[in-house]
């Protein structure tokens, strides 16, 4: 008896323990507190089929409890046999309309979630972007408007903005928990969905498809802002200058270390699209380094001599030459002072 409460004990706390550690995390990384239109859609589904399991689980219950205790074996009636109900008709009929009925109950607000989730009729009018999902990085091309990022995508508050998802290699998926569901990215066929909140914010993003050995590192952000804030950033990113020379010397170096290593045969400055890694328009203003480090310099020299040790299986390990620590160096202070906007991550409010 010692030994079952003891286990009893030891399950009830573990079980508690996983229900508080369930609730750590970015907040803006939760399907649980929703903030955009899909997310608050699939909220609903949510809490509508719990409240379905948790009748299904109670009245279980109530006809387990019931038979245990006027079913059970007493003393003097051990040879009792309680009335049989095999092919009692309005029993069957009972337990077969019921969870027809259920079954309703859910199915049609799925429907109609499902096809108005879907609905594309105010695409014409509305901002649309091409996402493109690689190992392990993801690539934004914002359609008419001459700008290409990777990593960090804006978008304005309160306005539906649809997305065109494709994949360069293998299958992804692409996930912003707090504000939509999911939606695999293939790379034979385009799918599509939206993205709309009227709040701003920085929302994490993941892929939620197996992809690799560095799946669980492939990370990406969605930047939130006031639609008169989405225009700035538009007209700053329009006016990029990819040419630019760098004030500081270190970094004037670096701008020659990165040519004279041929890294804008991979990478890409301005709108022009991505040869085959992200593009770097507006580095210095990312949060994080390959989607992941802290955006420290030192992070990103170790990216950039050792990018295996990092993201195991990514594209860019062995496809340039190895640098010194001091053009790696100079690089890193290059790429760090590629600013593009006032309007960025760190000056967005969550």
């Amino acid at each position: 008896m010692k030994v079952w409460m003891g286990k009893s004990k030891a399950i009830f706390l573990l079980s508690s323990l996983a229900l508080i550690l369930a609730g750590c995390g970015e907040e803006n990384l939760s399907a649980l507190i929703p903030k955009g239109y899909g997310a608050e859609s699939s909220m609903d589904l949510i809490i509508l089929s719990t409240i379905i399991m948790l009748f299904v689980f109670i009245i279980v219950m109530l006809i387990y409890i019931i038979v245990l205790s006027r079913f059970r074996v007493k003393k003097g009636q051990e040879d009792y046999i309680p009335k049989q109900v095999e092919g009692n008709s309005t029993l069957e009929t009972v337990w077969t309309i019921i969870p027809i009925i259920l079954v309703i109950i859910l199915a049609v607000p799925t429907v109609t979630a499902t096809f108005d989730l879907a609905d594309e009729s105010d695409r014409e009018d509305g901002l649309e972007i091409e996402v493109t999902a690689n190992q392990y990085w993801w690539h934004f091309n914002y359609e008419g408007q001459e700008i290409q990022t990777s990593q960090d995508m804006y978008i304005p508050t309160g306005e539906r903005v649809h997305l065109d998802l494709i994949s360069s290699d293998v299958i992804h998926s692409f996930w912003v928990p707090a504000l939509a569901g999911k939606m695999d990215t293939n790379p034979e066929n385009v799918n599509t969905m939206f993205l709309e909140t009227e709040e701003e914010g920085v929302y994490y993003g993941k892929c939620a498809e197996l992809c690799g050995p560095s799946h669980s590192l492939m990370d990406f952000k969605v930047i939130a802002v006031s639609p008169e804030e989405f225009e700035q950033w538009v007209e700053d990113m329009q006016n990029v200058d990819p040419e630019e020379e760098p004030q500081d010397a270190v970094a004037q170096d670096g701008k020659a270390a990165f040519e004279e290593n041929n890294c804008m045969g991979c990478h890409a400055i301005g709108s022009s699209p991505s040869q085959v890694g992200p593009n770097l328009t507006g580095y210095g203003d990312r949060t994080t380094v390959a989607g992941i480090l802290e955006p420290t310099k030192e992070n990103l020299v170790e990216w950039l001599i050792d990018p295996e040790s990092i993201k195991p299986g990514n594209e860019m390990t062995g496809n340039y030459p190895e640098l010194s620590d001091e053009d790696a160096n100079d690089i890193a202070e290059y790429l760090m002072q590629l600013e593009a906007s006032e309007v960025t991550p760190e000056s967005v409010e969550n």
